[in-house]
This record gives C-alpha cells, sequence and structure tokens, in this order.
C-alpha cells in the first residue's frame, strides 16, 4: 500500500480535537493557519514568476482561466468573479470553472473531479491559445480532472500553472510552474478547505492582484479602475480623486462627474486642469497607465 500523501495525513497536534472546548478547537485552528503564510513564503519566487506570466499574456491579449474540482475550484470562481468590479476588466479575462459546473458551486457533485470529460468540456468552453495561461488549482495535484485540464493545455501550446499543498502532485508534470506550499496535514484529516484552501485563496489572491497591478490597473495603491456600482464605491472612488489631485471632496464629486465616472479621466483632468477629450486621449497614448502621466 501506498503512504499517504501529504494531504490526506493526520495531524497529531489535533489527535484529541474532539474533547476540546470551543475555545480551544479556535486555538488550535489559529496557530495552524500561521504555518499557511510561513508555507506560502517559501514560494513567492514562482508566484513572481506567474505573476509577470500572466501580466505578459494579458498585453498580449490573452486571458487567465482557473480550473479546479470542490473547495479549489470555488475558490477559482471567487478569484476570477472579483476581477471586474474591482478593476474594471472584461468578465472574460479572468475566467473559473469548477467541475461540475454552478450546480457544484452550492453542492458536490458526484464523481467530478475524476472525470476527464468534464475536463475536455471545460477547457472547450475556455477555448485557450497560445496568449493565454491556464491554472489548475488542487490541494492534492492528483484529481484527474485538473490533470487532465494541463496536460490538453500544454498540448496546445498553452503556458500552465498548478497550485496544490502536496509536492508530488501528478500534475506537477503538465506545469511550467509548480506552486506548492508545504502546509502540513490538516486539522481535520483530509479537510483541504481548511490550510490547503486558504493557502490556494492566498496565492490567487497574488497572482491577479499582481499582474492587474503590472498592466497599469493601479496608481500607487489606489484601484483607479474600479466600477462604481454602489454608494460605498461611489464614496471610495470620490476620495481617491481627492487623494490622487490633491484636491478636496466636493472638487472630487465635479471631475467625477465630469468624467462620467471613471476615475483616472477624472484624475487627470483635475491634475492637469484639462478637459475630458484630452484626458481621455492622453490616456489611450500611455495605455491606461496612469503612472506614465501623472
Amino acid at each position: 500500500m501506498t503512504a499517504k500523501i501529504l494531504t490526506e495525513q493526520s495531524n497529531p497536534l489535533s489527535k484529541n480535537i474532539d474533547l476540546m472546548s470551543g475555545t480551544e478547537i479556535a486555538s488550535l485552528i489559529n496557530q495552524e493557519d500561521f504555518r499557511v503564510a510561513e508555507a506560502v513564503a517559501t514560494q513567492i519566487k514562482k508566484i513572481g514568476k506567474a505573476i509577470e506570466l500572466i501580466a505578459q499574456s494579458f498585453i498580449q491579449g490573452g486571458r487567465l482561466g482557473y480550473f479546479g474540482s470542490g473547495t479549489s475550484g470555488r475558490l477559482g470562481v471567487l478569484d476570477a468573479s472579483e476581477c471586474p468590479p474591482t478593476y474594471g476588466v472584461s468578465p472574460l479575462l479572468v475566467e473559473a470553472f469548477i467541475s461540475g459546473g454552478d450546480k457544484a458551486l452550492r453542492q458536490a457533485v458526484e464523481n467530478a473531479e475524476d472525470s476527464a470529460e468534464l475536463a475536455l468540456q471545460d477547457l472547450k468552453l475556455f477555448n485557450p491559445d497560445k496568449t493565454d495561461i491556464v491554472v489548475g488549482i488542487s490541494a492534492s495535484g492528483n484529481a484527474l480532472y485538473t490533470n487532465t485540464v494541463l496536460q490538453e493545455a500544454q498540448k496546445l501550446g498553452v503556458k500552465t500553472i498548478a497550485i496544490c499543498t502536496n509536492p508530488k502532485a501528478a500534475f506537477k508534470a503538465h506545469a511550467d510552474i509548480f506552486i506548492c506550499p508545504k502546509v502540513g496535514p490538516e486539522v481535520i484529516t483530509g479537510s483541504s478547505r481548511l490550510k490547503s484552501g486558504t493557502a490556494q485563496k492566498m496565492i490567487l489572491n497574488m497572482l491577479t492582484t499582481g499582474a492587474m497591478i503590472r498592466i497599469g490597473k493601479t496608481y500607487k495603491n489606489y484601484m483607479i479602475d474600479l466600477q462604481i456600482s454602489n454608494q460605498k464605491l461611489y464614496q471610495r472612488a470620490c476620495q481617491i480623486v481627492s487623494e490622487i489631485s490633491g484636491i478636496n471632496l466636493t472638487e472630487a464629486v465635479h471631475y467625477l462627474e465630469q468624467s462620467h465616472h471613471n476615475v483616472k479621466i477624472a484624475c487627470l483632468m483635475a491634475a492637469k486642469n484639462i478637459d475630458y477629450e484630452t484626458a481621455e486621449q492622453l490616456l489611450r497614448q500611455n495605455h491606461g497607465i496612469l503612472r506614465r502621466i501623472l
């Protein structure tokens, strides 16, 4: 019998967790969560390389596709869905696929992670070419779904990134970049929604945030391409225009209205005392990167 993979091993620190109080359980989980950030830190160079790869893809007109099952798939969907409102990008720029489809977002779909057929269907839906990036997300890295996706993507000449917490993951063989923080056994044996899931969430945050920064979707640390879809975001946009342009909030509201709620253009109009058309032209000439102008 082969040895248990890391994500399925029992954690000796939690062997008596069923005898603990609520506070003791929370304390133990918290202690184990500290290990996650430390494990992810060991992968920073690989994550940085992945950020540059994704950013270059975006610059060339490419897209990012996440593929995963269960918790991993749900985390991919979460990360992808937050890119349009945060950075004002098309929903097609970062797409996420979970084995079993939308139903699997709320409930387990039997055998979905073991289906090569579903993998091929989802990869066909994404329809990647050589400018795109495919990311497989899996705790064990052994699920047939993610393995098939990465293998077939490589056959198409597509760059691939694999994210898991098992150093002996099968899909390592199909990854151009293999990101694997060793978070250790879970508090509840095999419950990879815990430390493994937290590690995956941290890494996905870095990948899309880093890539968006690299293509000019921020100015300093301001999200200047946010979509103003509610009152909170409107107030945030006013604050951003005020702070970047060095004007008061009343003036910021004026420029935001004049710019048709475009934060970048509002900043340019205020900072350079120019009209909408001139600001828009300046942005086009500088590929939408505000840092090149201000």
